[in-house]
This record gives C-alpha cells, sequence and structure tokens, in this order.
C-alpha cells in the first residue's frame, strides 16, 4: 500500500491504518529507536508510540508523500526523549558525543533567537546537505540523525572507519563555513 493510501486510511480514522504503517515501516522505525536506545523492548514501545503520536497528528497533518520521513521523525523524537528521560549513562553519553560533534559547526541555542530564527537555521542546514554529494549526505545523516556507529557506518558504507570520520570531520567544516556564509555566528 502507498503512502497517500495510508494516510487516507488515517484520514478515515480506520485502525487499518496503523497495521498498514506497521507493515511498511514498522521494522525501519525499530531499526532507528535501536539505534538511539539500543534497547529492544524500548525501541518497540518507540514504535509504538509512534503509531499513537501519527493518529493524534492526522489529520490535520497530511504527509501523504513523506509518511516515513514523519513516522521516523516522531520516533526520533520519541527515542531521544525517552533516552533523556531515562538517564541512562551509556546512551546518553552517547547522545552527548554526538552533540559534541556538531557544536563546533553549528551555533548554539543562546545565539538562536527564537523559533522563526531555528527554522531558518533549519532550513539552511537542509539546503547545505541537499547540495553535498550522496555518499557525504549518507554518512552525515546515518551519523547525525540516525545516531549510527562509525563502525556501523562504515560497512554500511563498504569503506573504512577512517574515511568516515575524515569524511564527516570535512563535512562539519564545511557546514560551518556555510552556516558562517549565511549570516550564523558559530
Amino acid at each position: 500500500m502507498e503512502d497517500a493510501e495510508i494516510v487516507e486510511l488515517y484520514f478515515d480514522r480506520s485502525e487499518q491504518a496503523v497495521a498498514e504503517s506497521a507493515k511498511r515501516y514498522g521494522a525501519r522505525l525499530r531499526k532507528l529507536a535501536y539505534g538511539i536506545l539500543d534497547e529492544e523492548t524500548a525501541a518497540e514501545e518507540c514504535e509504538n508510540d509512534t503509531y499513537l503520536e501519527a493518529w493524534n497528528a492526522i489529520p490535520p497533518a497530511a504527509p501523504r508523500t513523506y509518511l516515513y520521513a514523519f513516522l521516523a521523525r516522531i520516533t526520533r523524537h520519541l527515542a531521544i526523549d525517552r533516552c533523556r528521560g531515562l538517564g541512562r549513562q551509556k546512551r546518553s553519553a552517547r547522545l552527548e558525543e554526538l552533540t559534541a560533534e556538531l557544536a563546533d559547526c553549528t551555533p548554539g541555542t543562546e545565539n538562536v533567537e527564537g523559533s522563526v530564527e531555528a527554522k531558518l537555521m533549519a532550513e539552511a542546514i537542509s539546503r547545505f546537505l541537499r547540495s553535498l554529494p550522496e555518499e557525504k549526505r549518507n554518512l552525515f545523516l546515518r551519523r547525525y540523525w540516525y545516531c549510527d556507529s562509525i563502525g556501523s557506518i562504515a560497512r554500511r558504507a563498504r569503506c573504512g572507519e577512517s574515511k568516515v570520520k575524515t569524511t564527516l570531520h570535512r563535512t562539519r567544516q564545511e557546514l560551518k563555513d556555510y552556516l558562517e556564509t549565511e549570516g550564523y555566528t558559530v
């Protein structure tokens, strides 16, 4: 079943919408949550909570052409919130590590005045990512969106860990330079 058809089921308030979402995207959503939480049961709970959030958000949201991205965003936020809420040392340390890696190339929240500027910066980052070659963009997203380890990214990309680290370092520097040209103080 296609995304638009699944979204129509949500609009019709049909419980089949949840079943079709799980059938089409369940494994990917669990994997995303597991990458952040490193716990199977918690990942399954995040997946289920995602369907509830989607049920409550559709309508008015209508992600007919980007349902996976819509669900993945919900799952990611739920997993990160759960990780922070539980104060798990190992997983919190992992989130801190990823945040620290990006801290050198993005302005801190104290420099971003309000949600309008935060949205503008997010759009600038999106433009930057769209300008990257596919391989670099994929490596960056695997690390900072999916929270994959360097080793996992290297296996997926069929390259060495040193190449992944170097590419990520250079991409962070390019992001920093790009944001500075866009007027952000890093």
